[in-house]
């Protein structure tokens, strides 16, 4: 397969457009480099779609876990390849779902690895079963726009100084960036302002704890919901902060990684990520006085120059180059 004359249909997730922005990251590199990529979000729409415009494309790439699916029913009834982009373990499916629906889940993934022409994995706890059905396996990672969060556009600070200048912020900032969730302690990481007063805490993101988030800043006065903003003017608010929140326990999570090219300082929840942060970052238990106390700890110390080197290392154009090989591959 020509790299230059490559046509692909990437199944995304079906999230708002300033959500989960990786897959737009690697597919912007990958255009730079010859292939001709459109990402589209996974419904029966595209779906259809797809099957109708199949001879616009000569590989589909499917993401976790929607997009898997579609790309592999896609791929097997028009007789395209097809990779697997797994880049969410299983286990986070477990935690927030039924074991009635999440074993038909991993099943079905299952079923997509031993279809695929090329399966990619993130999580090294997913390698064995990614091994065990797949007959091509090629490890990758999450990358971080590196050079946008370490160097800022002037652009992006003056729009978020612009919309932070109308708040009454306290003497400190703590930021928190991606999906309202449970499994990220959203509320935990609001109750923990309760008990420092001179911190306020911004919250940008969407998801179902919205309205809980919207009554928690209508009670208190350190709490800012500003919604999702364009993921282009991120990089100004981390700029604004002092310290970066994340907890979720997952060891890939690219806010960690955001914050430490921004030179915050980060709180993560303690748990899976202690292999890979050890020293980077303060750990946290997911209850409102320890957070509380990391977030104070964590500015004390200030951030750890460690942790931007570290970030430095997965550069989006660096985890595109492993994707490009991959269709390189298929045949």
């Amino acid at each position: 397969m020509s790299q230059q004359n490559s046509s692909v249909r990437w199944f995304t997730p079906d999230k708002p457009e300033n959500i989960s922005v990786g897959r737009q990251r690697i597919s912007s590199h990958l255009r730079t480099v010859g292939f001709d990529i459109k990402t589209v979000a996974t419904t029966s729409e595209t779906i259809q779609e797809a099957f109708a415009e199949r001879e616009q494309y000569e590989v589909l790439i499917g993401t976790t876990r929607a997009g898997a699916f579609a790309a592999t029913l896609v791929g097997k009834l028009t007789g395209k390849p097809v990779i697997v982009d797994h880049v969410d373990p299983i286990r986070q499916f477990r935690e927030t779902h039924s074991v009635g629906v999440s074993i038909p889940v991993r099943l079905a993934e299952n079923v997509c690895f031993a279809l695929s022409d090329c399966a990619m994995y993130v999580y090294e706890e997913e390698r064995p079963r990614v091994e065990r059905y797949a007959e091509e396996v090629r490890s990758t990672s999450l990358g971080v726009d590196y050079d946008r969060f370490v160097d800022p556009d002037q652009e992006a600070v003056e729009s978020a100084q612009s919309k932070l200048s109308s708040l009454p912020l306290r003497e400190n900032i703590a930021i928190y960036v991606g999906g309202l969730e449970p499994i990220y302690h959203v509320t935990e990481m609001m109750d923990a302002m309760d008990s420092i007063p001179e911190w306020s805490l911004i919250v940008l993101g969407e998801g179902s704890l919205r309205k809980a988030v919207e009554k928690k800043e209508s009670e208190g006065e350190n709490v800012h919901y500003l919604g999702t903003v364009p993921h282009e003017d991120v990089p100004g608010y981390l700029a604004l902060a002092d310290v970066g929140v994340s907890l979720v326990d997952d060891p890939h999570t690219l806010k960690v990684l955001e914050y430490g090219a921004a030179g915050l300082s980060v709180v993560q929840l303690a748990g899976r990520s202690e292999g890979r942060f050890e020293g980077l970052v303060e750990f946290t238990r997911p209850e409102p006085g320890a957070i509380a106390r990391a977030i104070e700890k964590a500015a004390r110390n200030g951030p750890d120059a460690t942790l931007a080197s570290f970030a430095a290392e997965f550069d989006w154009e660096s985890v595109a180059s492993d994707y490009a090989e991959a269709l390189k591959s298929v045949k």
